[in-house]
Order: structure tokens, then C-alpha cells, then sequence
């Protein structure tokens, strides 16, 4: 089934967060996947598609979500983030660690 196309909003929107991505270090092709995925959530919120999962309408948007899952943020990243990461370095026993233990072994 073709997907509608986006608004010229909805470009620019894709456009900015691409280009955000790519200036912070993200490969080109990870920044687009990441701005497609904000921008159809996005739109699934604002009833602009014809469906869309319950946590893209019931969760906080991705911008306010960004915002407090920042590395800065009051909440930093969370534990699911702080697990990848571990997995990735390669970090033994990190899937009995909690939020703060793995922050610790990450380095961060």
C-alpha cells in the first residue's frame, strides 16, 4: 500500500531533524531512518495518518521526550539506552545492573 506523501511542513520537519543528526555525528543513513520515524510519529499524533500505534498517540512527543532523555536532561538516558550501550562496549553482568550501575560501567 503507497504511503501518502508529507505535507511540505512535514519535509521541512524531516529535513531539519536529518540535518541535526548528521551535524551531531550520526551516519547519513541513520539520521534519515531517525527523522522518518519522528516525523510519522509526528504525524500519527496529529491524526494525519490513517494508523498509528497507541504509543505513538499515548506517549509524550518526541521532541519533550528528546528533551528529558537527553545526556543532559534531569533523567539522562534510560536504563533500555544505558543497556545497549553496555552491550555494545562489551560489559560483562550488565543485565543485573540497574540505571545507576550501568551509567557507572558505561562511563558517562
Amino acid at each position: 500500500m503507497p504511503q501518502q506523501a508529507w505535507s511540505k511542513k512535514r519535509e521541512r520537519q524531516y529535513e531539519h531533524i536529518k540535518e541535526s543528526l548528521e551535524e551531531r555525528g550520526r551516519s547519513e543513513r541513520k539520521a534519515e531512518e531517525i527523522a522518518a520515524r519522528t516525523v510519522n510519529k509526528e504525524r500519527a499524533r496529529a491524526g494525519e495518518s490513517k494508523q498509528a500505534s497507541r504509543t505513538s498517540v499515548k506517549d509524550i512527543s518526541s521532541s519533550r521526550r528528546g528533551g528529558l532523555r537527553s545526556h543532559k536532561g534531569a533523567g539522562g538516558r534510560t536504563r533500555d539506552q544505558l543497556y545497549a550501550e553496555a552491550q555494545r562496549k562489551g560489559i560483562e553482568g550488565r543485565s543485573k545492573m540497574n540505571k545507576a550501575q550501568l551509567e557507572k560501567a558505561v562511563g558517562r
